[in-house]
């Protein structure tokens, strides 16, 4: 099975009006691109041979006053099509009713997992706000999502989404699984000392800052990093994801087909770790 773990669906046409994209477009930093329906998704995802895209929502409500698609949204997305949508929630850490919100996803909502982003959503990590929701994830055995590295949205400082911001709060949770996305680029080889250091500690693929997708993932795996470092000592750790709709998936996908690893650390990138990461089976899925 093949899992894109990060796709942004503030495009596709079940959930998109354009008086709501207008804040979208704002917040998220994009623009020029129109909505999609569900026969031009589920056609791309084909296109990459995806069979499931997790989608994650950002909750700004105290910093912007939205949503950048909501949980509620999400799981409506989710329910049209289940066999190939997997969903997270977010919350906004500084919201009174955070604790809640988090609960009741996990609870009612069937939230595969939790999506932050502290740089855009003005909040760190090690803030006491944080404690009940690290608990909650605990309690539900369910997995977080943390934009780190390099932000395109407005208002997002890099040097609040640095790696090492992370390290206190990977320690003190170890039962709860923690993807820093994106490598965190351009701080690699920072992310990659947390994932030899913790092992509740996971990355994503969707590194495409410069050059063509190729160029690029070929660097990540081979300038960035030693080009046996995934190979030797992080196949467990890095699992397949896109950026959907800043980077295309059967990019990144065609990206990674042409870089050089064994079957079994392919499949686990592109599928497998995602599995152990959100916690589940194949058939569960």
């Amino acid at each position: 099975m093949i899992i894109d773990m990060h796709v942004h669906p503030l495009l596709y046409d079940a959930i998109y009006d354009e008086d709501g994209f207008s804040s979208w477009e704002r917040e998220f930093g994009m623009g020029l691109m129109g909505p999609m329906g569900y026969d031009e998704v589920l056609v791309e995802m084909d296109v990459g041979g995806i069979d499931r895209s997790v989608l994650l929502p950002l909750d700004l409500t105290t910093t912007a006053g939205i949503t950048v698609a909501s949980n509620e949204q999400v799981r409506s997305i989710v329910s049209d099509h289940p066999d190939r949508f997997v969903g997270f929630a977010s919350v906004d850490p500084h919201r009174e009713d955070a604790a809640a919100v988090v609960e009741g996803a996990f609870s009612e909502g069937c939230a595969a997992g939790l999506a932050l982003n502290p740089a855009k959503q003005g909040f760190s990590v090690d803030e006491a706000c944080m404690d009940p929701i690290f608990e909650l994830c605990e309690r539900f055995d369910r997995p977080i999502m943390f934009h780190a590295g390099m932000s395109w949205e407005p208002g997002a400082l890099a040097v609040d989404s640095h790696p090492l911001l992370f390290e206190r709060a990977i320690a003190a949770h170890p039962s709860v699984r923690m993807c820093l996305a994106h490598f965190a680029w351009p701080w690699v080889r920072e992310m990659v000392m947390l994932m030899l250091k913790y092992p509740n500690v996971y990355t994503d693929t969707s590194v495409l800052y410069l050059d063509s997708p190729e160029e690029s993932i070929r660097r990540l795996f081979t300038v960035d990093m030693g080009p046996l470092w995934v190979e030797r000592s992080l196949s467990s750790q890095v699992m397949f994801a896109s950026n959907t709709p800043r980077f295309r998936a059967f990019k990144i996908r065609r990206a990674l087909d042409q870089v050089e690893m064994s079957d079994s650390t392919r499949e686990a990138i592109m599928g497998g770790n995602a599995l152990r990461f959100l916690g589940v089976r194949e058939c569960d899925l």
